[in-house]
């Protein structure tokens, strides 16, 4: 829809969208189920796709032009959708329900499928006429960087998001209402800093937002690995902020410079398959986050009591430090600027 010197422009707001409706998902599902609408209990947290949904199909409707500004030549690959899909699914389900489950034979074999279905995937991309990924992205190294630092960063996050959501209403026995309001100040800084990021930052710093970013998260949340250890069960609201706060400001730094790395300067041709990649690995790398560090989690509770849930916790926040400070290894790979992407190795 964009001519490409208005693209960057377009593609400004969504980085700082993604991270304010990271951060508003579980605060706002705290209060729906503190609500209990109709007595729907936790299934409630889905009604809120409902408004959201006729809104965008409304607008959808009414601005969206019929068609872009790609090729009208252009054909859906139903092929490569068809596997594409099925991969995510095979994937997706077992990573989710497995641990929940005792990991039965059956999540071993859907993963083993999910793999077979991806290569088949990529060669129906290599002699499609009009493939579902366009490859030409995979050969920009900042493309490719930023998404390995995507999946490293939204596996920590959701692994974080889950991790104290379970310590503070299962291990705490806080209600849901009381965990989302403990959560205010990780919002609070997430949405500053996205803001801040947005206007000034990502713009003038380049990667050097990413360094600073991930830096003040990794500090973050070793102040609430420090926080844990050192208050233990008498933990509180205000106990926690500090560090909550930090490592909100910290993740909210990398969201917008992270998008523009990698679809800021995608061409017209690239980036629907830029914008749709991006999405894709946001999904597997939480879910992959939540399956992985949910598993240790688990693991570390062994028998369930207040002590018991913090170790895990002290545990869990610790390797989702690590991770952020290898993501943050990684951001060297970057250029400098996004917009000098296309000419640098």
């Amino acid at each position: 829809m964009f001519p490409p010197q208005h693209l960057r422009k377009a593609l400004t707001p969504v980085g700082p969208l993604m991270g304010l409706t990271t951060v508003a998902g579980p605060i706002l599902a705290g209060w729906l189920l503190h609500l209990d609408l109709f007595g729907s209990q936790w299934r409630s947290i889905f009604l809120i796709n409902v408004p959201f949904g006729i809104i965008a199909a409304v607008l959808g409707r009414r601005v969206l032009p019929r068609r872009g500004g790609e090729d009208p030549a252009a054909r859906l690959d139903l092929t490569g959708v068809g596997l594409l899909t099925a991969a995510s699914a095979l994937l997706i389900i077992p990573l989710i329900q497995g641990r929940d489950l005792g990991w039965p034979a059956w999540t071993y074999v859907m993963v083993a499928a999910a793999v077979v279905l991806l290569a088949l995937f990529v060669l129906s991309q290599r002699h499609s006429k009009h493939p579902v990924v366009t490859a030409s992205l995979f050969r920009k190294r900042s493309f490719v960087v930023g998404l390995v630092i995507v999946a490293g960063f939204y596996a920590s996050l959701s692994a974080f998001v889950l991790v104290v959501n379970l310590l503070l209403q299962q291990g705490m026995h806080w209600t849901p209402l009381h965990t989302g309001l403990a959560l205010i100040p990780w919002a609070l800084g997430t949405a500053v800093a996205v803001l801040l990021a947005g206007a000034v930052l990502a713009e003038k710093l380049g990667r050097a937002s990413l360094h600073l970013g991930l830096s003040i998260a990794v500090i973050g949340l070793l102040a609430l690995w420090w926080s844990i250890a050192h208050w233990g069960a008498g933990i509180t609201v205000w106990k926690l902020a500090p560090a909550l706060l930090f490592t909100g400001f910290g993740s909210g730094l990398v969201f917008v410079p992270l998008v523009d790395f990698i679809i800021g300067d995608a061409t017209t041709e690239e980036v629907g398959t830029g914008a749709g990649l991006l999405d894709a690995v946001q999904q597997f790398a939480g879910a992959i986050g939540v399956a992985a560090l949910g598993t240790v989690f688990f693991a570390r509770v062994g028998h369930p009591s207040v002590h018991s849930y913090l170790a895990a916790a002290e545990l869990v926040f610790g390797i989702t430090a690590g991770l952020n400070l290898l993501t943050l290894l990684l951001v060297g790979l970057l250029p400098k600027h996004a917009q000098q992407a296309h000419g640098q190795a």
